[in-house]
């Protein structure tokens, strides 16, 4: 019974592993494509949401300058969340497939041995 267990432990699927590898390049991508974008529209959407509240031209106070700020950490995260969701998503589908190719293949050779 133990000796299955650590077997079980030590067994790691292509699933697993280019799932981390898809949410490492996800966090590239993010760092490289994603950043400045993400903030820049959160930025202009908090612009807009300030100039709704406290009218067109935005003033310099307090209160519009934190919905302008808190939007853009806002878009960030989005923009972020999305990059590294997307590619998780794909890595994990690409170790799926390669998961079960292997396992057809082992079923396979098991087949023919017998």
């Amino acid at each position: 019974m133990k000796m299955m267990e650590e077997t079980k432990m030590k067994e790691t699927t292509y699933t697993k592993k280019l799932a981390y590898m898809g949410a490492g390049c996800g966090v590239v991508l993010f760092a490289v494509f994603g950043l400045l974008p993400g903030s820049f529209l959160g930025g202009v959407m908090g612009l807009n949401i300030a100039g709704l509240i406290f009218g067109m031209p935005v003033g310099a106070g307090l209160l519009p300058r934190l919905i302008v700020a808190a939007s853009m950490v806002v878009g960030v995260m989005i923009s972020g969340l999305m990059f590294i969701m997307a590619s998780t998503t794909l890595g994990w589908l690409a170790g799926t497939v390669v998961d079960a190719l292997k396992a057809e293949k082992k079923e396979l050779a098991t087949v023919e041995h017998k």
